[in-house]
């Protein structure tokens, strides 16, 4: 406890005079890069590849099943085509959110309460944002499977129109970069407030993904939600997201913001909102959320070191 308390925050004392920017760059990615693997080797608990690949898109692509039949036996068979690609694509999507929301958070009770690790991580020479931030950029990349699986079955064996040369490519990938960074900050804050629980936090992740999850129109336009839901919506980057998303792959699908009755289009005075101003309002919002994490994150660390909770056991 003592020594947490007089060690300075991990960033300061990552800094050598002898290494030179270059040099703490080259440290730090080498952390990075050391966490991620590990991240992987954690969660696919050392498991033959081939089998960790299908339990990691097992998962996502039953769940995007699950939605698409029911979707199918509440139409009688005629659901749109436009339609049954907006919920293939937003369940496809959902695994980067799950990953990312989940894998900062889960690695700081996982090291705290289970391997019993955090403080020493904590007072080791690298920065713990940048350990953590490795773990769940490991976690992203395996929901990106689950993603690429569900999406093609959707398309091979539901019968979702895919044209590829139709496809946005600039837009999807714009959107693709920011979606990935606003899911990181959104699980760097989550990962902050499980470093300041004394109690049982594993399901924290997963209740705040489930919110947002029926906020940022994933499977249904927001337009079916009360009039505050969808403003939450609005102000939350992932709505825009798979709004950006949706339109880079398929131009004519159905907007999750946009439609008749929705508030976009009181507000707007339009119908729906385009691929550009998606990426701008996707951007705006990326930054605030961003600045927002690290801010923080940065208290959540110093508080934590005052009061011990770094090498807190809670016995969940």
């Amino acid at each position: 406890m003592t020594a947490l308390t007089e060690a300075g925050p991990s960033w300061t004392r990552s800094a050598d005079p002898h290494l030179g920017r270059r040099g703490e760059l080259r440290q730090a990615w080498r952390a990075f890069r050391t966490a991620a693997r590990l991240g992987w080797q954690t969660e696919a608990n050392w498991a033959d590849p081939l089998l960790f690949f299908i339990y990691s898109v097992a998962k996502p692509v039953f769940g995007a099943l699950i939605l698409v039949f029911m979707l199918e036996v509440i139409s009688g068979g005629r659901a749109d085509q436009a339609f049954r690609a907006f919920v293939v694509i937003g369940s496809a999507l959902w695994s980067f959110v799950m990953g990312g929301i989940a894998g900062l958070a889960m690695s700081v009770l996982e090291d705290r309460e289970r391997y019993r690790m955090l403080k020493y991580l904590y007072v080791s020479p690298n920065d713990l944002l940048v350990l953590l931030l490795g773990r769940g950029v490991a976690r992203v990349v395996i929901g990106g499977f689950g993603a690429v699986v569900t999406l093609a079955l959707g398309i091979i064996f539901l019968g979702v129109e895919f044209d590829v040369a139709r496809v946005d490519w600039l837009l999807l990938v714009l959107a693709m970069g920011l979606g990935l960074v606003a899911i990181l900050a959104m699980g760097l804050i989550m990962a902050s407030v499980t470093m300041q629980t004394r109690q049982d936090a594993w399901q924290y992740p997963e209740a705040v993904a489930g919110a947002l999850f029926l906020v940022v129109g994933a499977v249904f336009p927001l337009s079916v939600l009360p009039t505050i839901a969808q403003a939450a919506g609005l102000v939350t980057p992932l709505t825009w997201w798979l709004e950006a998303v949706r339109r880079a792959l398929f131009p004519d699908i159905v907007s999750a913001i946009g439609g008749p009755g929705s508030l976009f289009a009181q507000l707007t005075g339009r119908s729906v909102p385009g691929g550009g101003e998606s990426l701008l309002v996707l951007l705006a919002t990326t930054a605030v959320v961003t600045l927002a994490a690290v801010a923080t994150y940065r208290w959540s660390e110093r508080r934590a070191k005052e009061r011990g909770l770094f090498d807190l056991i809670t016995g969940s």
